[in-house]
């Protein structure tokens, strides 16, 4: 039995796994709504079962919120935890849906077939990639390639509350040598991609109060601390003139990439231009003397994402406002600790307060670090050649601009290494209204993993 006879099952099954997927995809598994309670557990017994029939010792465990879907399988070789997450993000506006979003549809575009649904590309799509991988092989070999534990979450979308204290409770059951996730997008179309590095996150939140109340800004304006004027201030502190951010010690941690990784993300396929006039921009604003890919993989950034404060209604009113509000987030890379950013950017604001200015901090202090990928052990070349051979383009490591913290969780309460292999595009609108995913992704994402699985299985 050959990893030939895998591929060309996989090939002649593709409507009956697009007909599972579209199972799936109708469960509207919304997990951060209360109203799709029940919805989230049917898609979690719809993955149980699906498990089952391949002969996988599945069940649903329950948590606090959404619960968790665990299965087993033994095996020869290395020991792989695969993980994926069922729930999916709300619809609205549901009025700019072309379709139902709960109805999946497989549609003909000038770049060829999609399928259409919430969820298609994030997450159950990608994950049913590898389940389906799985079927093939099993169909083929009657066995899978190796052990496997499969670890699908069902509040990823909405913050993953359940999931640490989960892993810590049943750390030892998910143990492995190393861990698989399928949430990411390939850097170019038609080029595989495996990512090295995923940038952290910082959240934080400050109100600046001046006066006791809102005054009338023809008796105070003059004499009286604006904290709009004030925030304003504050906030044009965080950057200097070239993009650099201008906080002390705000760089501690962060590295240069390496030269040959360097190297390769300058021929991965990125079209500048296409990245920034897809969205109405015609150079990147970020620092000074870093590519646009450099600036979106591995560098941090610290970006105001709210600020308000005063009148908002329509017309004038001559007021000054009793305080200002900010809502500020950083992305952070390398070896950046988020507390110790926190108090650093604190420390920034409360230095350059006027006096009779007055400054409360939230109290949800949220951060998590960068995650780096050790690309050094020898499965990740055995991977890239697998997706190499499975594109005929070689595969390329790549950054990611965003955060998956599963990525640093696995390593900081598991132990294990995490390779993050994905084939959504960049415009699969995830999040947003009309979601979809290729049915190339989802085809070759399957012949894909099964090229993976064969490699890695024999990688040690």
């Amino acid at each position: 039995m050959t990893l030939t006879a895998t591929l060309a099952h996989i090939d002649d099954t593709l409507d009956t796994a697009l007909a599972r997927l579209d199972g799936l995809l109708r469960i509207p598994s919304i997990s951060t709504d209360p109203a799709h309670n029940a919805d989230c557990e049917a898609a979690a017994d719809w993955l149980v079962a699906d498990l089952q029939s391949l002969g996988v010792k599945a069940e649903k465990r329950p948590t606090p919120g959404r619960p968790m879907v665990v299965g087993h399988v033994a095996g020869d070789g290395p020991h792989l935890l695969f993980y994926g997450h069922y729930d999916v993000q709300p619809v609205d506006p549901l009025d700019l849906w072309d379709t139902d979003p709960f109805a999946p549809e497989v549609q003909d575009t000038p770049h060829g077939k999609v399928i259409r649904a919430r969820g298609a590309s994030d997450d159950k799509g990608q994950l049913m990639t590898f389940i389906e991988a799985c079927r093939a092989w099993k169909a083929v070999h009657g066995h899978l390639p190796c052990a496997i534990t499969f670890f699908f979450e069902g509040e990823e979308e909405s913050g993953s509350p359940s999931l640490i204290p989960f892993m810590k409770a049943n750390a030892a059951e998910l143990s492995a040598d190393l861990a698989l996730i399928c949430d990411t997008s390939m850097v170019a179309p038609g080029i595989p991609s495996i990512a090295s590095q995923l940038r952290g996150m910082l959240k934080d939140e400050f109100t600046i109060q001046g006066p006791r109340i809102d005054l009338h800004s023809g008796h105070y304006g003059g004499p009286a601390l604006n904290p709009l004027r004030e925030i304003s201030r504050l906030i044009a502190s965080f950057h200097d003139e070239t993009g650099r951010v201008a906080v002390e010690g705000f760089y501690e941690g962060v590295h240069e990439v390496p030269d040959d990784l360097l190297r390769q993300w300058e021929n991965c396929g990125f079209d500048e231009h296409e990245y920034l006039s897809s969205v109405g921009m015609t150079r990147a604003h970020g620092e000074a003397g870093y590519s646009t890919l450099v600036q979106q993989w591995a560098r941090p950034t610290l970006e105001i994402n709210g600020l308000w404060g005063g009148y908002q209604g329509a017309g004038t009113k001559t007021v000054i406002p009793a305080e200002a509000h900010c809502k500020l987030t950083c992305r952070l890379v390398g070896d950046m600790d988020p507390d110790r950013l926190r108090a650093r950017i604190r420390k920034h604001v409360e230095d350059r307060l006027s006096p009779d200015a007055k400054i409360t901090w939230d109290q949800n202090l949220d951060g998590s670090p960068a995650a780096v990928m050790n690309t050094d052990r020898p499965e990740f070349e055995a991977a890239r050649q697998a997706l190499s051979d499975e594109w005929n383009r070689e595969a390329v490591l790549t950054g990611m601009g965003g955060s998956i913290p599963i990525a640093g969780f696995f390593k900081q309460i598991l132990g294990l290494d995490a390779m993050l292999i994905g084939f959504a595009q960049e415009d699969d609108a995830i999040h947003s209204p009309n979601e979809k995913y290729n049915v190339q992704s989802f085809h070759k994402g399957i012949r894909s993993w099964a090229r993976v699985l064969d490699a890695l299985s024999h990688s040690g």
